[in-house]
C-alpha cells in the first residue's frame, strides 16, 4: 500500500527533534511538505526533513498530493487550524492537547467523523509497549486486587519566553504535563474516571499561567488516582499502581528514548523483582497507529473526549476551591 502522503503545520521544536526525524524513516509514512509563516523557519526545518518548504498553513492545506497533516502548533490554535485541515478533506494527527477545552474537542470529533476522516491527538506514550506490558502484569494479579494509582510527570522550568509559559497560546501546566498522568489514569483504570478534587498552583513570576497541580480522581468502585505535574520541578515522570498483595512502578513511563530498557518494579510479599522489557520506540508506534487508522477507516477514539473533560473537570475544581 502506498505512503501516506503527509505535510505539516508548523515548525515547533518536538516536530523538528522526535516527529519528523521519525516520519523520515517510517516507511508507511512519505513526507511531502513543512510549513510556517515564516518563509525561513519553512526552509529551514524542509532541508533537516528533506521535504518541501511551504510558506503558510493555507498554501499547504490546498495541496491536492497531500493526504494527511502532523500539527505540532501551540495549543490556542489547534481548533482553527484542525478544523480547517479537515474541511480541506487532509486525515489530521495534532498535538496534545487537541484542544484548551472539551466543548472545542468535541466539535473537532464531531467534524471529523462528518467528513469520514482521521483525528488523532498525539499523546504518545500510550502507544510505548511498556504499558502493555503493564496492564497484563496487572491483569495477571501481579499485585492483587488494585487500590490506589499515582502518576506524576513534572519539569525543570525553561525559559520565561517559552509557549508554555503563554496563557494566549494555551500555556500551562495542566495542558502540558498534566495530560500525561490524566491519560495514564486512563489508560490503567479505565474511562469511567472523576474528579474529586485539584489544585493548580499559578506562576509567582507573573506569566499568567499554572505552573504545577495536584489533582485526585476515583473509579466507580473507590479506586483513587493522585496525579501530579509541573512545568517548575525537579523532573519526575513515573506510575505506580498499589494493589491489596503488591506495588509495581514505572520510571520514565511517559517520554522513554528509543533505545531505553524499560524496567517495572514489583514488590510483593516482602521481595523486590525488577522486569526488564525490550526497548520501544513510542513514536514509530504512534505512526503506526495513525496510519493503520486512515487505511482502515477507524472512527474517533472515545478516550480523546474523556481526558478533555477530566482536564476540564481539573480546572473547574480548581477554580471551586
Amino acid at each position: 500500500m502506498a505512503a501516506l502522503r503527509t505535510g505539516v503545520l508548523g515548525c515547533a521544536g518536538i516536530a523538528r527533534r522526535r516527529v519528523l526525524p521519525s516520519m523520515r524513516q517510517y516507511p508507511g509514512i512519505d513526507l511531502v511538505a513543512v510549513a510556517s509563516r515564516d518563509p525561513d523557519k519553512a526552509r529551514r526545518t524542509a532541508a533537516e526533513a528533506g521535504c518541501e518548504p511551504v510558506h503558510g498553513y493555507d498554501e499547504l492545506l490546498a495541496r491536492p498530493d497531500i493526504d494527511a497533516v502532523y500539527v505540532p502548533l501551540p495549543a490556542a490554535l489547534h481548533a482553527r487550524w484542525v478544523a480547517a485541515a479537515l474541511r480541506a478533506g487532509k486525515h489530521v494527527l495534532a498535538e496534545k492537547p487537541l484542544t484548551t477545552d472539551a466543548a472545542a474537542t468535541a466539535d473537532l470529533l464531531a467534524l471529523a467523523g462528518r467528513r469520514g476522516l482521521v483525528l488523532r491527538e498525539n499523546v504518545m506514550f500510550v502507544h510505548h509497549s511498556q504499558h502493555r506490558a503493564v496492564g497484563r502484569l496487572v491483569a495477571d494479579g501481579a499485585i492483587g486486587e488494585v487500590r490506589a494509582f499515582r502518576a506524576a510527570f513534572a519539569i525543570p522550568r525553561l525559559p520565561d519566553d517559552d509557549i508554555r509559559f503563554d496563557p494566549a497560546l494555551g500555556g500551562g501546566a495542566l495542558a502540558d504535563t498534566g495530560v500525561y498522568p490524566v491519560r495514564a489514569a486512563l489508560l490503567l483504570l479505565g474511562h469511567h474516571l472523576q474528579v474529586t478534587g485539584a489544585v493548580l498552583l499559578r506562576d509567582g513570576a507573573g506569566t499568567g499561567v499554572d505552573i504545577g497541580g495536584t489533582a485526585l480522581l476515583r473509579t466507580p468502585q473507590g479506586v483513587g488516582a493522585h496525579l501530579t505535574f509541573g512545568l517548575d520541578h525537579a523532573y519526575r515522570s513515573r506510575y505506580e499502581i498499589w494493589g491489596s498483595e503488591g506495588l509495581l512502578t514505572l520510571d520514565r513511563a511517559f517520554t522513554p528514548p528509543a533505545d531505553h530498557l524499560p524496567r517495572v518494579r514489583l514488590e510483593r510479599e516482602g521481595a523486590v523483582q525488577e522486569i526488564v522489557l525490550p526497548p520501544d520506540d513510542q513514536v514509530l508506534a504512534t505512526l503506526a497507529d495513525f496510519t493503520e487508522a486512515v487505511r482502515a477507516g477507524a472512527p474517533a477514539d472515545p478516550v480523546i473526549q474523556r481526558q478533555a473533560d477530566l482536564l476540564d473537570a481539573v480546572r473547574a475544581h480548581a477554580s471551586a476551591g
